[in-house]
This record gives C-alpha cells, structure tokens and sequence, in this order.
C-alpha cells in the first residue's frame, strides 16, 4: 500500500487537514509530493497542481526537511519522528522561520512509505521576541530611549558594510560599546577587534603602535613588531580619541586608508592590509577641521556614516533602566542581593545631569553598593554630589515648569507598565503634570 492509498483510507482527512492553521506537506520514500494541505500553499505561494509528484527537493530549495532529510542520506528506515527549526522561502523571495516536526509513515505491514511535515509559522513572534529584547538592549548596549532605539537601528545598517564609521558623543556614554557592536553585526564578527586609543599614546610611539616596526629602527626596537593594523588585519580597527592624532600622523593615517597598505617603522617594503576603520571621539571633528585643526580629507574619509551617542540627561528614562542593569550585575560580582533604590535616591539620580554619563552612573552605582548597609539605597549612600544637587533642585525649579515630551511620556509609560504615578516619578513631574499633558494629547 502507498502513501496515496494509506491517505486516502480516512474519510474527510483532506478537510480535516486543509482547515488546520499549520503547514501540513507529505511525501513519500523517492521524495515526490503526495499531499499539501492549504496552509501550505499559502506559506509557500505554490498550489497543490503545480507541486503534487515533484520531488520536493525541486519544489522546495533544499527540501521541506532542511539539513535533517532521512531520504536523502541512509536508509529510509532511519526515518524518525524529529523537531528541528526550519527557514523557507516562498516565491516573493521572503523567508518563513518555521518550527517543524517531520512524522515517518509506514504501512500497515510497518515499513516507511514517507514522511509528513506540520510546520508552524514563528515568523511575526520571532520578530516580535527580538522587537521586545530591542527595546531594553541591543548588543550589550542598554537603553529602550526613543534616540537610543534610531542608534541601534543605523549600526544594523552599516554594519554589513564595509564602510567607516565616525562615532561621536561626549565622555562615558559608550562609544567603544557602539563600535564592538557593529563589528559584532558584521561579517568580520569572527576577526580580530583591535582597540587604540589615540589620545593615551604618546606621538613617538603612536606610529610604531599603528604600523609596528623592523628590528633596529630605533632605540629599544630589539626585534620586529607587527602593529595594529597587521594585528587587525581581516577584522576592525577601533581608533579611539581620534582628534587627538596630530598633524603628521593624521597625514600617515590617510594614506594608509588610501592606499591600504602599511610599511612599518623602519622597512623598505609595504604589506596590504584588509581593515575596517571605525573611530571615535568627543569632540566636534567637524569644527576640529573649520578651525583647521584636522585635516578636511581625513575626516570625510572616517566620517562616511556619522553615529551621535546622545548623553544620559536626554535619555531620562534609561536611567533607571541602567541602575536595575549595573546593580544586578554589582550584585552577581559581590554575591549580594539586588539592592532596590529608595524615593529619595531615585530622585537623586533621575534630578543629576550626569556630567560623566553612563561611565559616571556606573561609578556612582559602585559606591553606593559599598556604602549601603541594607536591602534599600538610600539617598545617603549615593556620592556628595548628587545629593548636593537633588537638596538645590527646588530651588532650581522655582517657577519654571518641567517640560515634557510626547516620546519620553511614552517611553516611561511602557517602562511603567502603564502606571501614572509611577511615570511621573520616572519624568520627575508631578502626576496632575502628567494627567493635564496627557489629556492635552488626547484633546489635541
């Protein structure tokens, strides 16, 4: 008996299989379609005419089975029941991430005569599940701000390039995080990141370190040493504090990056290298060069997509979110429980302005940890000087009205969970604020 036979012995069964949801594909032991129920169809923009009795190889790139084919390798025998993952591409092109489970079928003597696969659709929820981790996270970054969000989309953007990447913002708010996590997004992920700050290294030894240098180019250089650029070669050169680089070496740099090639301190020959060039730095470049303080032609060069890291008094509403992050992780370091944050030093930290940014948050996290003697951090226990300014923030905000934004309500809504009073406190409003803005929305 085969398989269209053994189907065909269950009255309704096309009916019943054809009002399910999930893709339901049946072939039998040469691989030739049998069945496909109406779900299927959909999924895979092809109708049961043009498929039945192909092999599904031929209908199906690869096969409705993916790498996990019992009829492709061995025996038919070794089929059995499996559940697997499985990406599938209809005729548009677009792909489907599928859950799959593949079922033997044998006659009533027990021997296989195919197989059928019931797939479900993840699509929308895998989609939906990385739309969720985005929002609090991407790439060890943290941060569900509306600015933070438009970063993290511009790295999954160039990332897959090759093209350099200038990324700007002031001190501690995590510049070096945004270039790791392009090349982490890349194809180079698996290649070497190199990191050199160029602010931290003096000038007679900053083009040894870039370029590396013969034995004997100079006193102390007792044997050849490869730079970073030949240490990077395949992966990313992080070029941090890069408008700190002098006039002749910004001269050097460019013409590394045009030529692509390096020739060490002290060598006759070149060698090429395959480096993708991100820097950094927290200063306007683009001023750096109006006041002809760095060259014109070397900052178009590292500047093809500018990232601006915004700084932590303009993403209010990721400060709370990044104080659960670091004193989880303070708490795992020491073997403490998670200290939660009283009113007063929550409004300590959400009235500061943050000078130093995520750095200084991070910091400032650390000592109250050390300094906190119960489950609560309390005002007390935070640094002098964001006391200093949560006791001066009345007189501060004496007669001058707190402004709010529709981003950031929204923003602290969500983090809320739709909780009023809760979002005034992260906004630092008071909630008839809140309710009267609002309502202006909703009016408006």
């Amino acid at each position: 008996m085969d398989l269209v036979e053994l189907l065909s012995r269950y009255n309704n069964l096309e009916m019943v299989l054809d009002s399910l949801t999930d893709a339901v594909i049946a072939h039998d032991k040469e691989r030739r379609i049998t069945f496909i129920n109406r779900a299927a169809e959909r999924l895979s923009g092809r109708s049961r005419e043009e498929v039945l009795g192909q092999d599904c190889h031929q209908v199906f790139d690869g096969g409705f089975c993916g790498s996990h084919c019992s009829f492709c390798h061995g025996s038919e025998q070794e089929c059995k029941l499996q559940k697997y993952p499985l990406v599938m591409a209809d005729l548009d092109g677009d792909y489907h991430q599928l859950e799959a489970t593949v079922v033997p079928i044998t006659d009533n003597r027990g021997e296989v005569v195919g197989a059928v696969l019931a797939a479900k659709d993840i699509t929308e929820i895998s989609q939906l599940r990385r739309s969720l981790e985005r929002e609090r996270s991407f790439q060890g970054i943290i941060g569900q701000h509306h600015r933070m969000q438009s970063v993290y989309e511009l790295i999954r953007q160039v990332a897959p390039t090759d093209i350099a990447v200038l990324v700007q913002g002031e001190s501690g708010t995590g510049k070096e995080l945004v270039a790791w996590a392009i090349h982490n997004e890349s194809a180079r992920a698996g290649n070497p990141f190199v990191v050199v700050n160029c602010g931290a290294i003096p000038e007679g030894l900053l083009e040894s370190e870039l370029f590396g240098h013969v034995r004997g180019a100079f006193t102390g250089a007792v044997r050849d040493k490869r730079g970073r650029f030949e240490l990077a070669d395949g992966g990313t050169l992080f070029l941090d504090e890069v408008a700190e680089l002098s006039p002749t070496m910004q001269v050097k740099l460019l013409r590394v990056l045009q030529d692509k090639r390096i020739e060490r301190v002290g060598a006759e020959t070149h060698r090429e290298v395959n480096v993708r060039i991100i820097s950094a730095t927290n200063q306007n470049l683009r001023e750096r060069v109006e006041a002809k303080e760095f060259r014109e032609d070397l900052f178009f060069r590292l500047c093809v997509v500018p990232i601006h890291l915004p700084p932590l008094r303009d993403r209010q509403t990721d400060i709370l979110l990044l104080a659960d992050h670091f004193l989880s992780e303070f708490a795992g370091e020491t073997r403490r429980s998670v200290p939660g944050l009283s009113e007063g030093a929550v409004k300590c930290l959400l009235e500061y302005r943050w000078p130093g940014n995520v750095r200084e948050l991070i910091n400032a996290l650390q000592y109250a940890m050390i300094r906190t003697r119960g489950a609560i951090i309390q005002a007390d226990d935070l640094p002098v000087e964001l006391r200093r300014v949560h006791a001066e923030a009345p007189l501060r905000r004496a007669g001058r009205k707190q402004k709010l934004n529709w981003d950031d309500v929204q923003m602290a809504m969500k983090t809320s969970g739709g909780n009023k009073a809760e979002a005034a406190r992260l906004l630092g409003v008071g909630r008839a604020t809140l309710y009267r803005f609002l309502d202006a929305q909703e009016s408006g």
